[in-house]
């Protein structure tokens, strides 16, 4: 898989510099394309975002509104790119972002050009900064644009508030209080288009990891409509909940309240093992119930951390309908091969066997560090 950061190499700048040489006669290209060039290879993704946008500060007008001029007329002789490249739309990623970097004492105009501008590619991230500076000013916007015939606008008008955006400026206003984003979120679940639809049910899995019990209502206040579209929103929603096992989601979704199971025979396959290998484990689950039960079934890894503690973890297993007296027998594996973003220590691990969120069977196990005497 191609890094995504090359999506801002060469290739990208040429079509940026040729965009605006098209525009304005007096557009150094060779220039800017020097400038841009420079070093360009030694940066990650934002950071070549950064670079960029610098370096066309140093050839655009100095006024700010001659240069959004430019940028409103930049649609009419926009390279797109190779339309099979997933990466083609980053090119337009510095050019939106400049309107953050250097239009917060315009804020009017700013925001109109981020709406015209984010087909190219999606402002969610440059409108951040006015949310920051003019929160009330841009809800005002929103409730308009929420009905824009332009699904691109629509989707940024939820993807853009998300309090936790990946890659972007978190918005710690939300974070603490995302009332006032809930009346944008409430017509938008209702879109016609996937790509917003699927921004809300993120914008809500944000939500969820600080107001878990907003998002249980919300949803519960959606599902009434009992449509495909909306059962899959709020499926994909609650992800984080019904992962982190928040008992109110799963009836939510349909899964039982208090599940009639047993689990029985948890077996491991060693009791003891080093660093670098693996831990194999089975279980059954036997139906007590007289009627089908629709479950989840997990399970948390309890690591020891470096303070010799302990951290959960958890893990899918399946969700699955089990029959009356119906039994199944699980069998699963987890490696302690070392890898970048975890790193394990010396001491005695837990696993624990989840049901709908809730704790039903657990087992210890003790993991050694083989390059300690």
């Amino acid at each position: 898989m191609e890094l995504m950061k090359n999506g801002l190499s060469k290739p990208a700048i040429l079509r940026i510099s040729q965009a605006f040489n098209q525009l304005d006669n007096s557009f150094d290209s060779t220039s800017f394309e020097k400038s841009a060039l420079t070093n360009i290879e030694n940066l990650e993704l934002k950071q070549r975002v950064e670079h960029i946008i610098k370096a066309l500060h140093l050839h655009l007008p100095e006024d700010f509104n001659e240069a959004l001029s430019l940028m409103l007329q930049i649609k009419s002789v926009w390279n797109y790119g190779d339309p099979d490249d997933a990466l083609s739309g980053f090119a337009a990623w510095p050019i939106i972002d400049y309107i953050a970097a250097y239009g917060l004492e315009y804020p009017k105009q700013s925001l109109e050009a981020l709406k015209y501008l984010t087909e190219l590619f999606s402002a969610e991230f440059a409108i951040r900064a006015f949310i920051q500076r003019y929160p009330l000013l841009c809800h005002q916007y929103f409730l308009n644009w929420i009905h824009d015939k332009d699904e691109h606008i629509r989707r940024l008008v939820s993807e853009g508030t998300r309090p936790r955006l990946p890659w972007g400026v978190q918005l710690k206003c939300f974070v603490k209080d995302p009332t006032i984003n809930i009346e944008l979120l409430d017509v938008l679940s209702k879109d016609e288009s996937l790509y917003v639809r699927r921004s809300v049910a993120n914008h809500l899995n944000d939500i969820a990891k600080d107001h878990p019990k907003i998002v249980i209502d919300i949803c519960t206040k959606w599902f009434e409509t009992k449509s495909k579209d909306m059962t899959w929103l709020i499926t994909h929603a609650t992800r984080t909940l019904i992962k982190s096992g928040y008992p109110e989601v799963f009836p939510l979704l349909g899964y039982c309240k208090e599940p009639k199971v047993n689990c029985s025979n948890i077996l491991l396959s060693q009791k003891q093992l080093f660093v670098g290998e693996n831990i194999n484990f089975s279980f059954e689950i036997t139906s007590k119930s007289t009627a089908k039960q629709k479950l989840v079934i997990d399970y948390a890894l309890h690591f020891v951390k470096s303070n010799g503690e302990t951290k959960a973890k958890v893990f899918k297993i399946k969700n699955l309908t089990l029959n009356k007296n119906e039994s199944i027998k699980i069998e699963k594996s987890f490696s302690f091969k070392a890898i970048s973003t975890r790193k394990y220590y010396e001491g005695t691990h837990k696993i624990e066997i989840l049901l709908n969120g809730n704790p039903i069977q657990n087992v210890c196990f003790f993991v050694k560090n083989k390059f300690k005497p």
